[in-house]
């Protein structure tokens, strides 16, 4: 039995900072790690990749062999990865053994919350290797700061909860720089534990953008505090873990 991490979020959100952060900290406590890389458009990689989706299929080459954009493009990738999932089991079945296993995928959220490949991806792996995995999904902190960009962080969240169907941790990543971006409405507690929204749809109306949007926003709301699964934790990838002695 081995066990994971699938790393997701939006663009930026500090996946690839994390994966090598995480990787680091799991040899530091005596564990073997293996990062798998499965971003194609990620070719500047901080840690040691044990398996890289490049030496199957590169993004660049996609976007100029079909003429696709780079959202396009990484939705070709994926349909590829799916297709050639023989490819990725046989890179894994040398470190399944004994390693942990960090997954790190491409930050276009439609992988995760539209699409099917992504989740098929997972699903072949778990099924076909007994992998025990579990989502850990990174939103930066920074959208606490302003109420419609949190709300549309927990409605990625809660879908992408939905659609995966794993084990998931919601994340706020940077949160040792969320004070950069102004002041917070209210405690770090009610954006962590996502408490009543009610309060929170206050201050959306107190913006002319979206005080037309009232019905909506409440409706929205109203879904995320109906299902009652979405909670984040927070994370300083910098700061440093003591062991103890």
């Amino acid at each position: 039995m081995v066990f994971g991490q699938v790393v997701i979020g939006p663009p930026g959100s500090g996946k690839t900072t994390y994966c090598n952060g995480m990787s680091q900290f799991l040899s530091l406590l005596g564990r073997k790690v293996a990062v798998v890389n499965l971003d194609p458009a990620n070719d500047a990689l901080p840690y040691e990749c044990a398996i890289n989706i490049e030496d199957l299929i590169k993004l660049s080459d996609v976007m100029a062999e079909h003429s696709l954009g780079p959202n396009g493009g990484l939705v070709y990738c994926m349909d590829y990865l799916e297709k050639n999932i023989d490819w990725l089991e046989e890179k894994l079945k040398p470190l399944i053994e004994d390693h942990y296993l960090l997954f790190d995928f491409p930050g276009q959220v439609e992988l995760f919350f539209l699409h099917s490949n992504a989740r098929s991806v997972i699903n072949k792996l778990i099924k076909k290797l007994n992998l025990r995995l579990t989502a850990v999904h990174l939103i930066d902190a920074h959208l606490c700061c302003e109420p419609g960009k949190y709300v549309s962080a927990l409605l990625l969240s809660l879908s992408t909860m939905i659609h995966f169907e794993l084990p998931h941790i919601n994340v706020l990543s940077k949160i040792d720089l969320i004070e950069n971006y102004g002041n917070l409405a209210f405690n770090l507690e009610f954006y962590t534990d996502v408490q009543d929204l009610s309060y929170l749809q206050h201050h959306l109306e107190q913006d002319p953008r979206s005080a037309k949007y009232r019905k909506l926003t409440k409706e929205l709301c109203d879904v995320i505090d109906d299902f009652g699964l979405v909670n984040f934790s927070t994370l300083d990838i910098q700061q440093k873990c003591r062991r103890s002695t």
